[in-house]
């Protein structure tokens, strides 16, 4: 049997490695440091952290914690390293960002079934199972065999992605269903302003302040159709309200009249527990994105599940191109992980290379696939990057949001996480995958 190639040293595909290594076949680990650096890499290990040494909370009945804990039934070595070199952060798990690197090299390094080769790989392999983990930073001719993959051609660009927020957090009190002129019935919901709530928001939303590029992320070029909605709003006080938040065609059932401004909701996702604010891609700091989108009747206590960014990437239209398996659904052969895939985050990359990992074993053996259910927090996380009825795909981190909803529905905030990670970790003890 031929070899597994991995290509990509980064958490996915360290993770990716280690996977196919214990599962006693021969693995071939291709990454181009230290021989060569990304502009956002310096250090010559391997699962460099880049901009941060938190991998966020540790307890279950949070998003990130019950994802930590589902990889640590799934025999993560990246969470091993992270527990051996934690330092104190509070209930988050952080780390010694050297120390962590050199502890994961050292493990890659020092395992029977994996072989690491220094070099930059240019192509996508004409053959044999193959984990693609190149990371957002992807260039060449690699780059460029993986955008033919795209019907548009291409796959490094500037986005500007909008806020998501979950359906359970919006103040139905002041929000609507209902789609312009009647069209699409209860697609969007609506978040209706009166004059002075528009005005109000206008405002801040003019003066707040914008997050800035890094230096790989220039020069800054922005399509008109993805242009920021604070770019936008700087152009008059009435742009957005011709644009976005046009209100014609919509009724306001609490008053019988059209709102001054509308807001609309479009659903994220099938089961409809995510949405997405329309028009607003944004570039606004994380802190300011929460302080002014929140002035927005009915999303005064929204939950914002991914906020609006603004930056250079690479991913694939994972939807339509990737199976459940992460496999690409016109070369099952070809594997892809991290951020590549449509994950966001350290600890999403790194699980969703175990399940590449897995898969890619799968795949040479000849053996079902590892899909996991859509109530555990890889599962449904895989499954909404793997889900053709997504459209306008941004990329994903770990949130409640994405997990089917329990029945009957638990008010209180914490119990209901509580809940759905018992549900997912009960599912894990039952199976003991």
């Amino acid at each position: 049997m031929d070899k597994i190639t991995v290509i990509g040293g980064g958490l996915a595909g360290c993770e990716a490695a280690w996977q196919i290594g214990e599962s006693g076949l021969s693995v071939t680990l291709i990454e181009m440091k230290p021989g060569r650096y990304t502009p956002a890499h310096h250090n010559p290990h391997l699962a460099e952290l880049v901009c941060s040494n938190s991998l966020k909370a540790n307890r279950t009945d949070s998003a990130a914690g019950l994802l930590k804990e589902e990889m640590r039934r799934l025999g993560s070595v990246c969470l091993s390293v992270a527990d051996q070199c934690s330092v104190a952060a509070g209930g988050a798990l952080a780390v010694d960002r050297e120390q962590f690197a050199a502890m994961v090299t050292e493990k890659i390094d020092g395992h029977p079934h994996i072989t690491r080769h220094c070099e930059t790989a240019e192509h996508l392999p004409k053959r044999g199972v193959c984990v693609i983990a190149t990371g957002p930073l992807t260039d060449g001719g690699l780059a460029d065999d993986i955008a033919a993959l795209s019907d548009n051609g291409t796959l490094s660009f500037f986005d500007a992605a909008a806020p998501i927020v979950t359906a359970d957090s919006v103040d139905m009190e002041k929000a609507f269903f209902a789609a312009r002129y009647e069209k699409g019935g209860d697609d969007y919901l609506n978040c209706p302003m009166n004059r002075q709530e528009y005005t109000d928001f206008h405002h801040e939303l003019i003066h707040a302040e914008s997050a800035p590029l890094h230096d790989f992320d220039t020069p800054f070029r922005v399509y008109e159709g993805c242009m920021p909605i604070e770019v936008l709003a700087k152009r008059g006080e009435d742009s957005i309200r011709f644009g976005p938040l046009k209100p014609v065609g919509l009724v306001d059932p609490r008053t019988g009249h059209r709102p001054w401004a509308a807001v609309q909701l479009r659903r994220e996702n099938k089961t409809g527990t995510l949405y997405n604010l329309v028009g607003f891609q944004t570039n606004l700091k994380f802190g300011e994105q929460k302080r002014v989108f929140s002035m927005i009747p009915g999303l005064e206590h929204a939950e914002f599940v991914r906020y609006g960014v603004m930056h250079r990437n690479t991913f694939l239209d994972s939807p339509r191109l990737l199976a459940p398996d992460l496999s690409l659904r016109q070369n099952p052969d070809l594997f892809f992980a991290g951020q590549l895939s449509g994950v966001e985050g350290y600890m999403e990359s790194a699980a969703s290379g175990i399940l590449a990992g897995r898969n890619a074993v799968a795949r040479a053996k000849g053996s079902a696939p590892v899909v996991l259910p859509d109530f555990t927090m890889i599962g449904a996380l895989l499954g909404y990057i793997t889900d053709p009825s997504v459209t306008n795909f941004q990329p994903m981190g770990a949130n409640f949001g994405i997990l089917p909803p329990l029945t009957p529905h638990i008010r209180d905030k914490r119990e209901r996480y509580a809940a759905l990670a018992r549900r997912s970790l009960d599912w894990f003890e039952q199976e003991r995958i």
